[in-house]
């Protein structure tokens, strides 16, 4: 008998520590799902094609009602389903906004409670979720993300006749770009900051807004000083996209960690009192 590979692979589910206050004593979101009389944080499952960062987005949304900008990834809770192993990615969140629930709760949730660190260990049911707790405390909660980007797929440079930087993303590329525009309004990202060529601009084309160009992050114009230089002087949340010839040195100029991406590739930089203090990798 053949067994399906999809019924061996981990089942997969995305949420949020969502918080908000004084970070020093900050107030976490809790939620109570009747069907399971259990309380812990806001996730749900992934709906078809959807990126996980856009899973957690959703899901918080869907069930708190509470506008977020993400900070750094939480560690994954792993537990098993049955006969399945179920690993569930959570994200730091910070309310930028709550204006209280317009419509009614989803069907699995019946109450959303903001609490006090101790107030919601003692509450939440399971013993993963107390690890989530220790884990929002044991890193800065407000950074600043940069999200910088490599292009997607564009085709073979060698089977394009004109200037390369006009070589445009083919279809699988335009796929990518699409997904990171659902992934980036996590981030929030006040700045677009593109390389020239067309296939980097294009690859943020689809979140929408200005997006500002400079030599510095292409692959002629680049330049080991004055391009760090340029980003790290960038001081709000920005999406940054460049090449996979730029991207390596800037990321371990700005941080000091080897990182290399695939085409549509994303490193997320968080930011804290002048310095990187996390670095994470994502697909498209």
């Amino acid at each position: 008998m053949t067994t399906d590979p999809a019924a061996t692979r981990p089942l997969r589910a995305a949420g949020a520590v969502v918080w908000r206050g004084d970070e020093n004593r900050p107030e976490v979101a809790l939620v109570h799902r009747p069907a399971y009389d259990d309380w812990t944080f806001p996730k749900g499952k992934p709906k078809a094609g959807e990126h996980v960062i856009a899973t957690a987005l959703r899901e918080v949304r869907e069930e708190t009602g509470v506008t977020v900008a993400f900070g750094q990834a939480l560690p994954p809770a792993h537990y098993r389903v049955g006969d399945r192993l179920k690993r569930v990615d959570y994200w730091a969140a910070r309310a930028v906004d709550d204006p209280g629930r317009s419509g009614a709760f989803p069907d699995e949730v019946d109450e959303v409670r903001w609490l006090p660190l101790d107030a919601a260990r003692s509450l939440l049911t399971y013993e993963w979720d107390a690890g989530l707790l220790r884990a929002l405390t044991a890193a800065p909660l407000t950074t600043v993300p940069l999200v910088l980007v490599r292009h997607a797929g564009a085709g073979d440079r060698h089977e394009w006749d004109g200037d390369d930087d006009l070589r445009p993303l083919d279809a699988g590329g335009l796929d990518q770009a699409r997904t990171l525009a659902t992934l980036l309004p996590a981030y929030r990202p006040e700045l677009l900051l593109s390389s020239p060529s067309l296939r980097c601009v294009q690859t943020l084309e689809p979140y929408g807004g200005v997006i500002r160009t400079d030599p510095l992050l292409s692959e002629d114009g680049q330049d080991p000083r004055r391009t760090p230089a340029l980003v790290r002087s960038v001081a709000v949340p920005a999406a940054v996209c460049s090449h996979g010839k730029v991207l390596p040195d800037l990321i371990a100029a700005l941080s000091g960690r080897d990182v290399h991406l695939g085409k549509g590739g994303v490193a997320v930089l968080h930011h804290a009192g002048g310095r990187v203090v996390g670095v994470e990798r994502y697909r498209t």
